[in-house]
């Protein structure tokens, strides 16, 4: 991190508590995870930066030594330091001391967060054009009705852990080159908790949350892209014994047009005109994205030419002008000319002044 601010990375300021950085990182996190961000190439290297900054902001000693000097490059690798990993070193020092990290007591928070979710919607090209709504069911998790998420029959709270009297954690005296020094760890018994289950819910078997089919409804709007990707927050798996629900990530695959060639806002079509059309020029109704449109073909037009329709193409996503049309002019010979065609060809080279072709 020493090339890099760590704050500006996350996006918080320098006075910036644990809670608004973790709250920060797992907000960038999420957007720029690779799983999540399959199609965009820069999301595995904006992840790594964003770890690396909460690696730095999350660590109380790198933290300081960044806010003193700028980097942390150089920082010892003792016992005491312990290698840059939040607690290791000064944090074992702190957690000998005085229990748990920071001085804290009491029961450790059960609460879970819920998981992210995918899902993928194939919409089509006038769909791009005027936006659509959009329903998916979704297995997701969600709060167990018939305890309120407590995961005990009948809700409530959970009795205390009877090892660990509801703190979550047990005291253990240790033995340091620093003499007896009291310590505390989470409760094997109870995980930490600081309760225990012991007739669990039937609906969810102690978990809190349960698994169900749900439909979801979103609103995709105009002019987005295959690979565009919507987050829907709150709408994953529902987190446990309070923990925050995940979110939903909606990607989006537009569907294949054969009639057009997608570049952006713009679309590229072609058509097929006779050689009197192309000579003589005509007016033609031709398909637009969801729509018959006028083409005004031009005397004289050329096989390979394009003719550019203003304002007929697709949206920008966040609004504005259509883009354009492209129409490729295709000239379709005749083949197998009657006699009398063939004359007639060779009377308009001869009036052209152009070599009269002789055959085959």
């Amino acid at each position: 991190m020493a090339a890099q601010d760590p704050y500006g990375v996350l996006g918080v300021s320098r006075t910036a508590t644990p809670e608004e950085i973790k709250s920060a990182y797992r907000r960038l996190a999420r957007r720029y995870h690779p799983d999540v961000n399959r199609d965009d190439p820069d999301a595995e290297s904006k992840f790594k930066e964003v770890s690396a900054a909460y690696e730095v902001l999350s660590n109380p000693e790198k933290r300081q030594m960044f806010d003193q000097y700028g980097t942390t490059e150089g920082m010892p690798q003792d016992p005491f330091f312990g290698g840059g990993g939040a607690g290791g070193g000064i944090g074992d020092l702190f957690e000998m001391f005085f229990g748990q990290a920071g001085g804290r007591s009491g029961p450790r928070s059960s609460a879970q967060d819920g998981e992210d979710l995918r899902v993928d919607i194939t919409i089509t090209l006038a769909d791009v054009l005027s936006g659509v709504t959009k329903e998916a069911t979704v297995r997701r998790t969600s709060e167990c009705g018939d305890c309120q998420g407590s995961g005990s029959r009948g809700g409530g709270t959970p009795p205390p852990c009877s090892a660990c009297g509801g703190s979550g954690a047990v005291t253990a005296i240790r033995q340091t080159f620093l003499g007896q020094v009291r310590t505390q760890a989470p409760c094997a018994n109870c995980g930490g908790r600081g309760y225990t289950i012991k007739d669990p819910c039937n609906g969810c078997a102690g978990k809190g949350v349960r698994a169900s089919n749900d439909k979801v409804s979103f609103n995709i709007p105009a002019g987005v892209e295959t690979g565009s990707t919507m987050q829907l927050g709150g709408q994953g798996n529902a987190g446990a014994r309070g923990g925050r629900p995940g979110d939903l990530y909606v990607v989006i695959t537009v569907q294949n047009d054969d009639r057009f060639e997608r570049h952006g806002q713009h679309i590229l079509t072609s058509v097929d005109i006779s050689i009197a059309q192309a000579m003589l020029g005509d007016t033609l109704a031709i398909d637009g994205i969801n729509e018959e449109i006028k083409l005004e073909i031009p005397d004289g037009v050329q096989p390979g030419e394009q003719i550019i329709i203003r304002g007929q193409g697709l949206p920008p996503v966040h609004g504005g002008k259509r883009g354009d049309m492209s129409v490729e002019i295709s000239v379709v010979i005749p083949k197998n000319l009657s006699g009398e065609e063939k004359d007639l060809v060779r009377k308009f080279a001869h009036l052209r002044g152009e070599d009269v072709p002789q055959g085959t």
